[in-house]
């Protein structure tokens, strides 16, 4: 499904080039609204002194509302949980439950270490998210980039989540991939050869070798513009997914790239595509058919 983008005016180009550049997240961060949430920063989910996560909870909750952990993408190199509270505002101002944790990076580590952490965070939300006020029962998993491969790898693949003791068909609602990398063998980057390891075991590194009928629903968005992953990982495992028996709904935003289908959550960016709307209306989805 392709959703057109607004026209952008040519006086908005340079606005948009400066927030999503090196100096956008501090920008973003200026005008994003710090009203209307709750924020408890730095929780600690396990032992590794990176390890916490920031957890924003809605100050007028909706009866729609899910609980999200948002992954942030990076490489698996970069990227920290704080420079995404434009992200957690947006949808905790739609009635969302928001985590954001930290993952370790390379070369710090190597795969999986970096699923290890993101299952460790999924696990400390379900069975403490409780003890500060957060609803009980399955959570949604939503990352862009990076931070999207990490959401579908424990959706898709069980050892991750299983070695927390959790099963991501009873334990997952559903998952929000944006821009992710979910089909991008053979690998070309040494960085990513490194990351990844030896080229006989980088198959069971795809989440598309993992894609099962009983994955919960996914929504996976990609911008037609997108040079840094392909839309056509995206493509490829809606195809696989629907192919096997299981649900998955995709959307193509014309003219939008990499950066700016994340960017499309900050206020003065909305109107560069509905991601948003798209993101609030399958979670709040999730939750009439739980």
């Amino acid at each position: 499904m392709s959703r057109a983008m607004t026209r952008i005016p040519a006086l908005m180009a340079p606005l948009i080039l400066t927030l999503t550049a090196c100096s956008g997240p501090a920008l973003i961060d200026a005008v994003t609204p710090r009203s209307g949430y709750r924020l408890t920063s730095d929780l600690p989910f396990a032992a590794d002194p990176r390890l916490r996560l920031d957890l924003y909870q809605p100050d007028a909750p909706t009866p729609g509302g899910a609980v999200v952990v948002f992954f942030y993408g990076g490489n698996w190199e970069s990227g920290d949980k704080g420079l995404y509270r434009f992200v957690a505002q947006a949808l905790a101002a739609r009635g969302h439950t928001v985590a954001v944790p930290n993952y370790r990076l390379y070369p710090a580590v190597r795969y999986p270490a970096f699923l290890e952490d993101s299952a460790a965070a999924v696990a400390w939300l379900r069975r403490h998210g409780v003890e500060h006020g957060v609803a009980p029962g399955p959570v949604a998993l939503m990352g862009h980039s990076a931070g999207a491969y990490n959401a579908m790898m424990l959706a898709l693949d069980d050892r991750w989540l299983g070695a927390q003791g959790l099963d991501p068909a009873r334990d997952l609602s559903g998952v929000v991939g944006l821009a992710g990398p979910y089909d991008f063998l053979p690998l070309t980057s040494d960085m990513l050869k490194d990351l990844f390891g030896p080229e006989e075991q980088r198959p069971d590194t795809q989440p598309i070798n993992h894609a099962t009928r009983q994955a919960p629903p996914l929504l996976l968005a990609t911008g037609t513009e997108d040079d840094t992953v392909y839309p056509r990982n995206t493509r490829n495992l809606t195809e696989r997914i629907r192919g096997l028996g299981g649900t998955a709904r995709a959307v193509e935003y014309d003219g939008v790239g990499h950066l700016r289908i994340i960017a499309a959550f900050a206020r003065p960016l909305r109107w560069l595509a509905p991601v948003l709307d798209d993101v609030d209306g399958f979670l709040k989805g999730l939750k009439a058919q739980g």
